[in-house]
């Protein structure tokens, strides 16, 4: 079963990711972090598959460094990312590119968009795993 880790400092979004991210259909381990500190501890902890990271939380780091230290972790390096901001503009999903990041998506966001993008998350790590 796929690890997902959803970051974010408003309990309400989590919530929601929640929701949504029940209806896959293969399942998965969900796990929540409110805040960029709790996050680091929590990825190093659980090794998740999938971190969907809002960018703009409260504190000493937002998202997009938090991004940049989950990439520098040897165990955590491959593991994908996705941005999740209410900033659109194509400078902030370049900057989010830039730190690591292998999706963006825009807030808000349907409860499809998320499974979408999920899932394509998913099936991109599968198929790097098959031999060549």
């Amino acid at each position: 079963m796929k690890r997902v880790l959803i970051v974010d400092d408003q309990a309400d979004l989590r919530r929601l990711v929640r929701w949504s991210l029940e209806m896959l259909e293969d399942g998965v381990e969900l796990h929540e972090a409110n805040g960029s500190a709790a996050a680091l501890r929590m990825a190093e902890s659980i090794k998740p598959d999938l971190v969907l990271l809002d960018v703009m939380m409260p504190g000493p780091m937002n998202g997009l460094e938090v991004c940049r230290q989950l990439r520098a972790m040897p165990d955590l390096s491959h593991t994908k990312i996705v941005l999740v901001s209410a900033r659109g503009q194509i400078n902030d999903v370049r900057e989010g590119v830039a730190a690591g990041a292998n999706s963006y998506i825009v807030k808000p966001f349907s409860p499809q968009k998320l499974l979408d993008t999920v899932e394509s998350m998913f099936t991109k790590a599968d198929s790097s795993k098959e031999p060549s």
